[in-house]
């Protein structure tokens, strides 16, 4: 098994869009980066002549009056108490919210990616992992050797969990080293809140390194169910064209639909719906009221699992030679 593994790592490693992947990560984070940047610059002249902390009371304050002025759904106002509790947090510590570090940087960067930008980047590199060879008939020479079709199969989909699990890092180390550079290297004990159940009195302070790695977990788990979904159609169809095509126009409808499903229930079983697992830990109002992390984290395992399954029995019956 191990070297059945090596060999689909080495062909997956050698295709130029493995590379071309990464280049748009570095390309994306340096954008992202540079646009905190403007925002910080233009924060400061704009606020130049108040303190940080004045801000921040100010923002407070801002946002205790929506809570008691305004007619807003439960789920909302736990959101907005969640940022309450974190300015909070950030004036009895003492700390900057405006300065960005490198940690703050990952953690916001996690955030905004993990439900449709790393998903795309995992279509692209393992959309075709079965049905390249399929087209190419490279796959009968593999079916001829004296393996079972499971094990090849297995090896793939192993292939594509570690291309997940690199992309992920990769990410994660891009943002570091640029943000770093940009921003500096600290905040990776600063406090913040983490919003696990969204329940009251249910809010819980970690610091940042800690939420790192549970955000990074998260994504990474949502990645690999995605994988698993590009996996499925790629033993289904023979052009990896198909499968990239089918994937991607599902991630984009499912962003749309983030945004206007809140009253169509039955929405929340669509895997993407559920993949800003990142976003419960944050606090921020679900596409559908009554969502939870744990929720959210079954619909996708339950995708997940029931696409490998699908793929593994459909690869044993297919007739290729």
């Amino acid at each position: 098994m191990i070297e059945l593994v090596y060999n689909e790592w080495i062909k997956l490693v050698r295709k130029k869009r493995f590379y071309v992947v990464g280049l748009i990560i570095i390309l994306f984070v340096g954008m992202f980066a540079y646009a905190q940047l403007v925002q910080e610059r233009n924060a400061e002249e704009r606020f130049g002549d108040i303190a940080w902390d004045e801000q921040l009371e100010q923002e407070i304050g801002n946002l205790e009056s929506r809570l008691d002025q305004m007619e807003i759904p439960e789920e909302f106002a736990r959101s907005i108490q969640a940022q309450v509790e974190q300015q909070r947090i950030y004036l009895e510590e003492g700390i900057n919210p405006n300065e960005t570090g490198a940690a703050m940087f990952l953690r916001m960067f996690l955030d905004n990616s993990g439900d449709l930008f790393i998903p795309l980047l995992i279509v692209v590199v393992t959309a075709d992992l079965v049905s390249s060879e399929r087209s190419a008939g490279t796959i009968k020479m593999l079916l001829t050797r004296p393996v079972e079709r499971w094990r090849i199969l297995l090896s793939k989909w192993l292939t594509m969990v570690m291309s997940v699990s690199l992309i992920v890092l990769f990410i994660s180390l891009v943002s570091v080293l640029i943000a770093g550079v940009m921003f500096g290297f600290g905040g990776w004990t600063h406090p913040i809140i983490a919003a696990f159940s969204r329940g009251p009195g249910e809010l819980t302070v970690l610091p940042h390194w800690q939420y790192i790695v549970m955000a990074g977990g998260l994504t990474w788990f949502a990645a690999v169910a995605v994988g698993s979904l590009t996996f499925l159609l790629s033993v289904l169809l023979k052009s990896t064209a198909a499968v990239m095509g089918f994937m991607l126009a599902a991630l984009i409808s499912g962003t749309i639909l983030s945004v206007f499903i809140g009253s169509w229930e039955s929405a929340k079983y669509l895997f993407m719906v559920n993949l800003r697992l990142t976003g419960y830990l944050g606090g921020h109002t679900p596409p559908v009221e009554g969502m939870t992390l744990l929720f959210s984290t079954m619909v996708l395992f339950v995708w997940g699992a029931v696409a490998t399954a699908i793929a593994f029995r459909r690869f044993n019956r297919m007739d290729m030679l």
